[in-house]
C-alpha cells in the first residue's frame, strides 16, 4: 500500500533571518541609501539592490518573492545576520506540518543534500529529479509589526508582520520532474501540485506540464488534485499552468496577495460585498470545482458542496496559526491549544455577512485571536496546506 498523500514538486534550503533594525540601519549607512531610492520592484544585481528591495517591502508592510541576479548575493547579505537553516517549499513544509498530526506523505524533490535529508520527515518516501547534490539557499526575511528602521533620511515603522523571499535557485528554475513519482502516487487520495513559480523558460514549463500530466495518469480516478498558487517570478506563467492543468484540478488554493494579483485590483479583506464579487470574478477566471482562499482574517471554500470542507478549513487555520505562534518547533499540545482559541472578532463578523450574501456556495471560517507579538510569518500558506489536506483523506 502506497502513501495516500503525495506532495510535489519543488524544495530548497532556507536561510531564515529575523529583521534586525540595527543591522539594517548600519547597512543603509554603509551603502549610502536614500529614501528616494526605496523600491521593491527593481532588478536585484547587488547586495545594495537587495537592501533597497527589502526596505520597499518594509515600507509597504507587504510580503512577496523576488529573484536575485546571482546566488552569491544571498550569501553576501546573509553573513551580516544570525540565521536559521530550515527546509523550504510548499510540499515539504506541508509534509513536516502534517507529520505532527500523524499523517505521512510521499514527496517529489528537486534538491537533495544533507540538510534536506535531515529536515524532511524520516518516514516520507521520496524521489528526486537531481542526480547530484546542490544547495541554493533562499533568503527569507521576517519582520514583526512596528519594526523600526531609522537611518539618514529613512524612517520606517512597519504596519504589520510579514515575510519576504529572495532566491536564485537553478534546481527550482529548471524544475526537472522525476517520472518515478508515478510509482509513489498509484494509491494517492490527495495529490498536491505546487512549486513551479521560479521557472524562467516558457518552453521548459510547457515540457514540465506534459511530464506532470503523464505522471498523473497513474493516479486513481478518485484522487483529489489540489493546486496551491504562488507568487510567480514571471506572472504570465501562472496562466500557462492554468491552461495546462485546469481540467484536472479539483481544488485551487491561493492567499489574498495571489487573489488580488489575478484580479488586478486591491480588495478590502473585511468587506463582504467586495469579497463576494471577487469570488465570482476569480471563478470566471479559474474554472475549477472548488476555490480555496486563505487570509490573515479568514479562510473560505467557494463552489459546489463548499460546506463539506469546513473541517479542512479549520485544520488549515489551526495549523497556520500554530506555526504563526510557535514557529517550526510546535508540539501537538500547542496545536490543540490553538484549535480551541476564540474566533477573531473582525473575521467572525465578516463570515456572517459573507454567508448571507453567498449562501451555500461558500463555507468561510474566521481566524482565531492571537496575543503573541513575536510571531513567525514564514511558511504560513504551506502550513495551511499541511493542515487542510489530511481532512481530505
Amino acid at each position: 500500500m502506497g502513501e495516500h498523500i503525495v506532495l510535489g514538486f519543488g524544495n530548497n534550503i532556507d536561510y531564515e533571518i529575523v529583521g534586525n533594525s540595527h543591522v539594517f540601519e548600519q547597512l543603509i549607512t554603509n551603502f549610502s541609501i536614500k529614501k528616494s531610492e526605496i523600491c521593491n520592484n527593481n532588478p536585484i544585481n547587488s547586495v545594495r539592490d537587495l537592501i533597497i528591495s527589502i526596505l520597499g517591502f518594509l515600507k509597504n508592510g507587504t510580503g512577496g518573492e523576488r529573484f536575485v541576479a546571482i546566488p552569491q548575493i544571498i550569501e553576501d547579505f546573509a553573513v551580516h545576520f544570525e540565521k536559521k537553516i530550515t527546509i523550504g517549499g510548499t510540499s515539504v513544509r506541508a509534509a513536516v506540518a502534517m507529520r505532527k498530526l500523524g499523517y505521512t506523505s510521499a514527496l517529489h524533490l528537486v534538491t537533495i543534500n544533507d540538510h534536506v535529508r535531515k529536515l524532511i520527515p524520516h518516514d516520507s518516501p521520496w524521489v528526486c529529479s537531481s542526480q547530484t547534490e546542490h544547495s541554493y539557499p533562499h533568503l527569507i526575511i521576517q519582520f514583526n509589526k512596528h519594526t523600526m528602521v531609522l537611518a539618514g533620511d529613512i524612517t520606517i515603522d512597519t504596519v504589520r508582520a510579514n515575510r519576504i523571499i529572495y532566491d536564485n535557485d537553478p534546481d527550482n528554475i529548471m524544475m526537472k520532474l522525476n517520472p518515478d513519482l508515478a510509482l509513489l502516487a498509484s494509491d494517492a487520495k490527495v495529490f498536491l501540485v505546487s512549486g513551479f513559480n521560479a521557472m524562467q523558460s516558457r518552453e521548459l514549463l510547457n515540457d514540465r506540464m506534459l511530464t506532470l500530466r503523464n505522471i498523473m495518469k497513474s493516479l486513481p480516478s478518485e484522487t483529489l488534485v489540489f493546486y496551491e498558487d504562488a507568487c510567480f517570478h514571471k506572472p504570465a506563467f501562472s496562466k500557462q499552468i492554468r491552461d495546462a492543468l485546469l481540467d484536472v484540478i479539483d481544488i485551487y488554493s491561493m492567499n489574498e496577495d495571489e487573489l488580488q494579483g489575478h484580479l488586478g485590483r486591491n480588495i478590502n479583506l473585511l468587506a463582504p460585498d467586495e469579497i463576494f464579487v471577487a469570488l465570482k470574478d476569480i471563478h470566471q477566471l479559474i474554472t475549477v470545482p472548488l476555490l480555496v482562499v486563505h487570509t490573515k482574517y479568514w479562510a473560505l471554500a467557494f463552489g459546489s458542496d463548499a460546506s463539506q470542507y469546513a473541517q479542512a478549513l479549520k485544520g488549515g487555520i489551526t495549523m497556520a496559526t500554530t506555526r504563526f505562534r510557535y514557529g517550526d518547533d510546535f508540539s501537538d499540545i500547542e496545536y490543540l491549544e490553538t484549535e480551541k482559541l476564540p474566533e477573531e472578532s473582525e473575521g467572525a463578523d465578516f463570515v456572517l455577512a459573507l454567508q448571507g450574501l453567498a449562501g451555500d456556495n461558500v463555507c468561510c471560517l474566521p481566524s482565531v485571536e492571537v496575543k503573541e507579538s513575536k510571531v513567525t510569518t514564514i511558511g504560513l500558506g504551506d502550513a495551511f496546506v499541511g493542515g487542510f489536506l489530511p481532512s481530505l483523506v
